[in-house]
């Protein structure tokens, strides 16, 4: 959870100690990341702790621990990000030596692609492919050594050095920026200490202070070599949370940075809105059985490029309702994205709020196998519309926010949810007032398949087969009854004519071969 408010009205002296702080720290936090990174695979406790004991005479203990915990997690998510690089790299390589393998105009299956179009586009595969192995082996040889490559900065902020007219910056606001976002000035939260921080002090009341290094203690304006700024913090959103956590001396991290807007004029007074951002953990929640978790029904989730189409479903799984959308717009800044699906999954959770329910079922999806341009081809439509679905960053933020609501999210298996749900479902939900997608009808299959009920509805005989001529007898069999998916044995003329209970079968039952079967699976529950 992460909170933030901005710093206003800060004196010109505030500002200016802050950055002489961050800048300090920042000369420390990019000599440390370097021997961090140095160190590689050979890093050891011992080896952090003297990290850690040449880092604490030139800032102070707690300092020294914070630069070193964020070197080190720095390090730590390069090289995850390096090993997902590998991954991404050997499935393309298979992809395309597949492909090579297969004929000239080789159709394929929709599992496995064909064989390239031409002569042409094959000899050009044919290259990619060694170039594909050179940088597959580099990465292998730097993932072994433990090298990673880490700008302080980011990475893209550096490329816009080269290309400052598409930046719209100038060198000097290039310049400006880039120091800002190399300063350092972050702190973890200790649990017991006053106020959960000791470091970068927020009391109840808004008073921001912080615990200055040694070279600057020259600086101080309070006791204890610590200095307060002018501004006062209010957090409009989760205050209560955060007062709370306050109160009772539980560990809040803080972080301070200066928000410098590309491409706009700024005054000498005006070089940058300041910001402090405070951040926690919630605790692990206990699970819930399934059953409790759907004994009020469920809404049902289908994740799409640009919207979430959710129907709410009852205990017997059927529709209640209309089926609502809620739409976002995965364009601009990433800051912008992730906004639209914050803003998507508020709405979502009010409505489950609302609606008096402690469950939402999702699709448990994830394209990293299939973003890859080497297995779909030329097909650039279908690699946009799936990489434009936020799957990782929507089941991450779900998650954290239905456990602030106390509402549980369940994961289920998303193969033929959205081919069944338009075969079953989408004609009998539709009428003239009530038009329904096919996204409609795989929000109610999925729904459905957390429920545990069968998606798959039962095909409707002949009118003049029924038994009450004209009348309906497709309805739900129980979870229980065996068979419940198999077509329909035909009813006989006379009530007396019907088979008895212990009448054996004439034919044997196959098993279900679908994932209908399949167990679903509780991602949170609050």
């Amino acid at each position: 959870m992460a909170v933030r408010d901005r710093l206003k009205g800060l004196t010109a002296r505030d500002e200016q100690v802050l950055r002489r702080v961050g800048a300090h720290l920042g000369v420390l936090a990019s000599r440390d990341l370097a021997v961090r990174c140095r160190a590689g695979l050979e890093h050891s406790a011992q080896a952090w702790a003297d990290r850690k004991r040449e880092l604490t005479p030139e800032s102070s203990s707690r300092w020294a621990g914070a630069i070193t915990k964020a070197s080190h997690d720095q390090w730590a998510l390069a090289r995850r990000c390096q090993a997902a690089h590998i991954l991404s790299l050997e499935a393309g390589i298979t992809a395309i030596a597949h492909r090579l393998a297969q004929p000239i105009g080789a159709k394929g299956s929709k599992k496995v692609p064909g064989g390239y179009r031409s002569r042409q586009e094959w000899h050009a595969k044919k290259r990619r492919l060694h170039v594909l192995s050179d940088r597959l082996e580099r990465e292998r040889t730097d993932y072994e050594a433990g090298r990673v490559r880490v700008v302080r900065g980011g990475t893209r902020l550096a490329r816009a050095r080269h290309h400052l007219a598409a930046a719209q910056l100038s060198e000097e606001q290039w310049r400006e920026r880039w120091q800002a976002e190399r300063w350092f000035l972050q702190a973890d939260g200790e649990a017991g200490k006053r106020y959960g921080n000791e470091t970068i002090r927020l009391t109840p009341d808004g008073q921001v202070s912080i615990k200055l290094p040694a070279p600057l203690a020259h600086l101080a304006n309070a006791a204890h070599g610590r200095y307060v700024l002018s501004a006062r913090v209010r957090f409009a959103h989760r205050g209560q949370e955060w007062a709370d956590r306050i109160d009772a001396d539980r560990a809040v991290a803080y972080r301070i940075h200066l928000d410098i807007q590309p491409g706009v004029a700024r005054s000498r007074r005006d070089s940058g809105r300041w910001y402090l951002t405070a951040s926690w953990q919630h605790q692990t929640t206990a699970i819930i059985p399934l059953r409790a978790a759907l004994a009020s029904g469920v809404i049902g989730v289908d994740t799409n490029a640009d919207h979430l189409a959710a129907w709410r479903l009852d205990v017997h799984g059927n529709p209640i309702g209309n089926p609502r959308h809620f739409g976002y717009d995965l364009t601009g800044t990433a800051g912008h994205r992730d906004a639209q699906v914050r803003h998507a999954l508020t709405r979502l959770l009010h409505w489950a709020r609302k609606c008096g329910l402690r469950a939402i079922a999702v699709e448990d999806l994830d394209f990293a196998a299939e973003k890859t341009r080497e297995k779909h081809g030329r097909n650039k439509r279908f690699r946009r519309l799936i990489s434009g679905k936020p799957t990782g960053k929507l089941k991450a933020r779900l998650t954290s926010m239905a456990q602030a609501a106390g509402i549980s999210v369940i994961a289920v298996d998303p193969a033929y949810t959205s081919r069944w749900g338009a075969q079953h479902w989408q004609h009998p939900l539709t009428n003239p007032k009530r038009p329904t997608s096919r996204h409609d009808a795989a929000a109610v299959a999925i729904a459905r398949r957390a429920q545990q009920h069968p998606i798959r509805r039962r095909t409707t005989p002949p009118p003049h087969d029924q038994s009450d001529r004209m009348g309906h007898r497709t309805v739900q069999a129980e979870p229980c009854a065996a068979g419940r998916e198999e077509t329909r044995h035909r009813t006989p003329d006379h009530a007396h004519d019907a088979p008895g209970p212990d009448t054996a079968r004439t034919r044997a039952t196959s098993a279900p071969n679908t994932v209908r079967g399949a167990p679903v699976q509780l991602m949170f529950t609050g």
